[in-house]
């Protein structure tokens, strides 16, 4: 995977949503504000 430059766009990606159907960040392009948050572990068993 590439670093990606600060004000670069972000690859466009496809993801399973909580509604049972498929989310593209491409989808939200000029419309919608998006923000990624990642948390390492956060849903795994400890």
């Amino acid at each position: 995977m590439a670093i990606i430059a600060n004000g670069a766009d972000a690859p466009d990606f496809e993801l399973d949503s909580h509604l049972d159907s498929k989310v593209k960040l491409s989808d939200f392009r000029g419309k919608k504000n998006v923000m990624l948050v990642f948390y390492p572990l956060d849903f795994t068993p400890t």
